[in-house]
């Protein structure tokens, strides 16, 4: 199906944040746009005021005729939808054409220039700095994102038909359906181990993606991934880009880069933390070997606000600070830890973490205890299930007992607000990818409160 002939776009799992950027892209374009989630979220409500229809009832009866033309409608599935799922039976069964997000995001970015960011860690932050960088300098650029950038209060940035941004998305092997011109890969950490069993078989799947960038000098890595090919990114002298110097200047982290020819002195980011610099740099090698100066990245970088659920100041007063983050596997939730403390290293930090998935609560149970004792409290919320069923003998009463920190509690969803109101801390942190970012405003108004 060419996507030049469709006329109606329905999709099944319209409220991910990847599903929704596409909805966007097609309702930019004149499409009529619809389509199916479980439940109403923030980024639903805010798809539906710009327009776009959405159900919550898996029936037949809930969607609208015209999207029931086979000939003239795309059907766009998550890979998370459940086998008995009716609607899309029915599609099946009547021979519509159905596309998994990551092949449409292949058509769309096979006619275009393409920048894909890659990396089990990291990756929207990344594309989403690689995006502003790249729209800031009115480029013909359209960014599909992976969370919502506070500079712009969407996931899709552009208009342009020429350039793309786009996350390459190692869950199910879905990057394998892109083209990309330029990229990066940032880590390769074991993830996702419901679907590739073994460390191994995710690193085998990461070179396949970078051996898709023929022209090596175009392909940059972060030093720590040991992949075979690549420019090298990182805080080694080993590095090919080198970062140095890094300091905190004015509540702002400044540091230089090197390349093998080239100081690029003074680079200011308004995020904290290794891990933001190491990202910061893949974009600004990525937009510079787009053709950008050093000096237009470094001004559009300044600016950048920072994305969604990333480490997301959601009160920022001289006695308290509220900080949401969407980490969600003991790599991310060291980052964040490391960054609390580069800013806020004599001040108190309660962290509250809602672990996502029985099954990565399993593989990393060893992992999360450590990570999460780095704080100097921790409040842990029972496992938010999302797609899976439980599994026997994973729970967080399991994982709280090998919390070494002795500053700990289980904490019931329905309890969170009180258990807040009754803590006494200078720095608040709440972790997690699943609806613990539905109650982010309101904890918000709790830590004003106090």
């Amino acid at each position: 199906m060419n996507l030049q002939q469709v006329k109606n776009v329905f999709f099944i799992g319209i409220g991910g944040i990847g599903m929704s950027a596409i909805a966007r892209y097609f309702m930019q374009l004149g499409k009529n746009v619809s389509g199916y989630d479980k439940t109403p979220t923030h980024l639903t409500n805010e798809l539906q005021q710009e327009g776009i229809s959405i159900t919550f009832k898996d029936t037949l009866e809930s969607i609208a005729d015209e999207f029931l033309n086979k000939e003239e409608t795309l059907i766009v599935i998550t890979p998370a939808i459940p086998k008995d799922h009716q609607q899309w039976n029915f599609f099946q069964q009547n021979g519509f054409t159905i596309k998994k997000r990551a092949e449409v995001l292949g058509m769309i970015t096979a006619q275009s220039f393409s920048l894909a960011v890659a990396g089990t860690h990291g990756k929207t932050t990344t594309s989403s700095m690689l995006a502003h960088i790249m729209y800031d300098n009115q480029t013909e650029v359209t960014a599909f994102l992976g969370g919502v950038l506070e500079n712009y209060q969407t996931n899709l940035i552009g208009k342009g038909t020429e350039i793309t941004v786009v996350e390459a998305d190692e869950f199910d092997r879905s990057f394998m359906h892109l083209h990309p011109n330029i990229a990066c890969v940032i880590s390769t950490d074991a993830d996702h181990l419901d679907i590739y069993h073994t460390t191994d078989a995710i690193k085998s799947t990461f070179q396949d993606f970078a051996d898709k960038i023929t022209d090596t000098e175009n392909l940059f890595v972060a030093e720590n991934t040991q992949l075979k090919a690549g420019v090298k990114v990182g805080f080694s002298d080993q590095a090919d880009i080198q970062i140095k110097n890094v300091r905190v200047v004015e509540g702002a982290i400044v540091f230089d880069i090197q390349y093998p020819n080239l100081l690029i002195e003074n680079v200011s980011l308004l995020m904290p933390g290794n891990h933001n610099i190491l990202n910061a740099t893949l974009a600004f090698a990525m937009a510079h070997k787009y053709g950008l100066s050093a000096e237009q990245i470094k001004k559009s970088l300044a600016t950048f606000t920072g994305v969604r659920r990333r480490f997301s100041y959601k009160v920022k007063e001289d006695n308290k600070v509220y900080i949401d983050d969407y980490a969600h596997h003991p790599t991310e939730i060291n980052a964040v830890s490391q960054a609390v403390k580069q800013l806020y290293g004599d001040k108190k930090v309660l962290a509250i973490f809602q672990p996502h998935l029985f099954s990565r609560t399993r593989d990393f149970m060893d992992g999360f205890a450590e990570s999460l004792s780095s704080f100097d409290e921790i409040g842990l919320m029972e496992i938010y299930p999302a797609r899976e069923l439980p599994i026997e003998g994973v729970t967080s009463s399991v994982l709280l007992g090998k919390i070494k920190n002795p500053n700990k509690k289980l904490v019931q969803k329905d309890e969170i607000f009180s258990y807040i109101e009754s803590k006494d801390f200078d720095v608040l942190v709440t972790i997690g990818a699943g609806d613990i970012g539905e109650m982010v405003e309101e904890i918000a108004k709790k830590v004003k409160q106090k």
